[in-house]
């Protein structure tokens, strides 16, 4: 089991987002860096992985409508394969 935590105020900007996101979750070298890519990625997690993804007001401060569809696609993924995300505004 892992647990992996993001913080969305370290992500102040779509690259910055993407980055992180990548080197926190181990993310191969070949990852896309865009909602495609990322779902891809996820959906390759092991049910048994919690992601905790923190400060999301802040994301949505820094991202605007993009914050939604990143953390949209955290959530569809994680419905999908079964691990479990934790969020906090």
């Amino acid at each position: 089991m892992s647990i992996y935590l993001l913080d969305g105020k370290d992500m102040t900007s779509k690259e910055e987002a993407y980055e992180l996101i990548a080197k926190e979750l181990a993310f191969p070298d070949y990852f896309g860096k865009n909602l495609d890519a990322l779902y891809d990625c996820l959906s390759d997690m092991s049910a048994d992985n919690t992601i905790h993804f923190v400060n999301t007001a802040i994301l949505e401060e820094y991202l605007g409508d993009y914050a939604e569809k990143i953390l949209s696609c955290f959530r569809d993924a994680s419905s999908e394969c079964g691990f479990t995300l934790r969020e906090k505004r």
